[in-house]
């Protein structure tokens, strides 16, 4: 009973961190937070990854890069993304968006307010740390879910150790930028980005909650 107590919550501490504390964290820490997440489940085993974890100098030469180049309207997405969702989603989205400006005190109609906060996703939301999770190539869709398991397993272990993250979709907006920067080949694709460290407690965008659906929205039990 006190391991699973203790797993939820792990579970429950795992949220998307949008301010962080700029001291980074030790070495031996971070080595022993990626090897725990190699555990992560994938199909046959495979382990389809390229985990690069970017801090000092290579992390601040892409923080200062791109939003330099968003701004300047330079591009390179591996995957397609529009960020357009219908129904529910949609709902979901706007819900989530709107509880996160309400706890900035940045109103709907304030764009410049909500353009900034945006940009911040390229700034890491000041991280010391990021993890930028590539795809490399033949793989594909299936492969890409088990990507997936591996940022959550990831994920989780930072909450174990007391630390903070957020998954990004927004890093994956200037691909050949962190190819570039970080040294990686051409044939591994960028999914998204980790950025992670600790809370900035103090910041009021943490003091939001996004809510979750209740279980009997999203599954199904057949019998």
């Amino acid at each position: 009973m006190e391991q699973t107590e203790a797993f939820y919550q792990v579970l429950q501490r795992r949220r998307s961190v949008r301010a962080f504390r700029p001291e980074p964290v030790a070495e031996a820490q971070l080595q022993r937070i990626f090897s725990q997440a190699q555990a992560a489940p994938s199909n046959c085993n495979t382990q389809p990854w390229l985990c690069a974890v970017a801090s000092g100098e290579p992390l601040e030469t892409l923080r200062k890069g791109i939003p330099e180049a968003f701004a300047a309207g330079q591009w390179s997405m591996d995957f397609p993304y529009d960020g357009q969702y219908e129904g529910v989603y949609k709902e979901r989205q706007h819900k989530a968006a709107a509880d996160l400006y309400s706890a900035m005190g940045i109103s709907r109609d304030d764009k410049a307010g909500r353009n900034a906060q945006f940009m911040r996703n390229f700034e890491f939301f000041g991280a010391p740390h990021v993890a930028f999770i590539f795809l490399p190539e033949p793989f594909g869709l299936r492969e890409a879910a088990d990507c997936g398991m591996y940022a959550q397993t990831l994920m989780l272990a930072l909450a174990a150790e007391g630390l903070a993250s957020c998954p990004q979709t927004a890093l994956s907006f200037n691909a050949d930028l962190v190819r570039e920067v970080l040294g990686i080949e051409a044939d591994n694709k960028l999914l998204f980005g980790i950025s992670f460290g600790r809370e900035d407690t103090e910041a009021s965008v943490n003091q939001c909650r996004t809510e979750r659906a209740e279980a009997g929205e999203c599954v199904r039990f057949y019998a």
